[in-house]
């Protein structure tokens, strides 16, 4: 079986490296010229609405899949209408306008931060007013690792962002005190059946994820498998979902969903006895699901912009190195590291060796 992915980035590349064991072949689509997945396949490289390109693409695989969430409406129904695509253009367009998928929420009484949609510098007057300050006004589309949003402490700040944001669609949404920022891995397959990773603690810095770390047991696990479900069955959804919360003491505000394997999920490849890669592939391929259950205690740190030597890495018991054929740039994701231990004292040990080698790259 041949399957097409919408992207060519880091996602694809891990889902073909988590495919091939499964027998599978992969084509990408991706109009990068530096496209760090194309090694693992046949890379086409056209635009994402070059409906040529759409079509040869389409007419060599068996059923198609995207790796990010910015593939265009138009594109990804031109390869609906072809081949089988899942997760579906709905879950997409969903993930993809930050009013949309709050509007989403709220029909399904998932908690949201107070928003409002702005589209106009009068609107960011009244909408505000209703969420309160401090806000963050974000572009509704196309904003990812912190880009595309500004915090509003004071109004004085408004025609500032105003500037920087204010030539497209925008919402303002309430400024959350959260606890922890935690996220919900789910994969539900063809026959409706789902399965949820253990939730995972974020820890982000400039609005990139740093790291990453599964929770057994956590109070909240029951309470973020209920609000994933009720999207994934809202959605007829087919694949890895990623949802993102904040956590206020007992409650989750949804933040945002990823329609799409995650990077809050890579630590699943070493940490869970099916990563997330292998059971999106299982779930869109109509293969049963993988076992969510975790090995021992494990935990993912980004690589940001440059990586440790891999033989420093190498050198650390239950370090697992994955790098992902980028050239380095400042704020570029260029790898990870997974980290393993029989329990949660060791891999905290562990987590600060990786941690100072990360830092000591930083400063050189």
């Amino acid at each position: 079986m041949k399957i097409g992915i919408l992207g060519a980035g880091q996602l694809g590349r891990m889902l073909a490296l988590a495919g091939y064991p499964l027998g599978l072949d992969f084509a990408f689509l991706d109009p990068a010229t530096e496209a760090c997945a194309a090694p693992l396949g046949q890379h086409l490289r056209a635009d994402y609405l070059d409906e040529a390109a759409l079509q040869r693409f389409c007419a060599g695989i068996d059923l198609a899949t995207y790796e990010f969430e910015n593939v265009p409406e138009h594109a990804a129904a031109f390869v609906a209408a072809r081949v089988p695509l899942m997760p579906g253009p709905e879950a997409l367009a969903a993930g993809q306008d930050r009013l949309s998928e709050k509007r989403l929420f709220e029909s399904l009484d998932i908690p949201v931060p107070r928003f409002c949609a702005v589209d106009s510098r009068a609107d960011l007057d009244a909408a505000t007013a209703y969420t309160g300050l401090p806000a963050v006004l974000k572009t509704r589309r196309m904003g990812y690792d912190g880009k595309g949003q500004m915090v509003l402490r004071a109004a004085a700040d408004f025609d500032a962002a105003w500037a920087q944001l204010g030539s497209q669609p925008l919402i303002v949404e309430a400024f959350v005190a959260f606890e922890r920022e935690v996220s919900c891995l789910a994969v539900r397959g063809r026959d409706g059946g789902a399965r949820f990773y253990p939730l995972v603690e974020n820890v982000h810095c400039d609005g990139i994820l740093r790291t990453a770390r599964p929770l057994p047991k956590d109070p909240l696990q029951a309470l973020g498998e209920r609000h994933a479900r009720a999207v994934l069955e809202r959605l007829d959804y087919v694949g890895v979902l990623a949802f993102e919360f904040f956590a206020v003491g007992d409650a989750l505000l949804a933040n945002e969903i990823a329609p799409r394997v995650h990077n809050s999920g890579h630590w699943s490849i070493e940490g869970a006895e099916c990563s997330q890669f292998e059971n999106h592939l299982r779930a869109i391929c109509g293969l049963p699901l993988g076992s969510t259950r975790l090995r021992g205690a494990s935990a993912m740190l980004n690589f940001i912009g440059t990586a440790p030597a891999t033989q420093a890495l190498a050198a650390l018991d239950g370090v697992h190195v994955h790098l992902y054929g980028k050239t380095p740039k400042p704020q570029r994701k260029i790898g990870h590291a997974t980290v393993t231990a029989a329990d949660q004292r060791s891999l905290d040990a562990r987590l600060r060796r990786v941690q100072r080698l990360i830092d000591r790259c930083a400063s050189a």
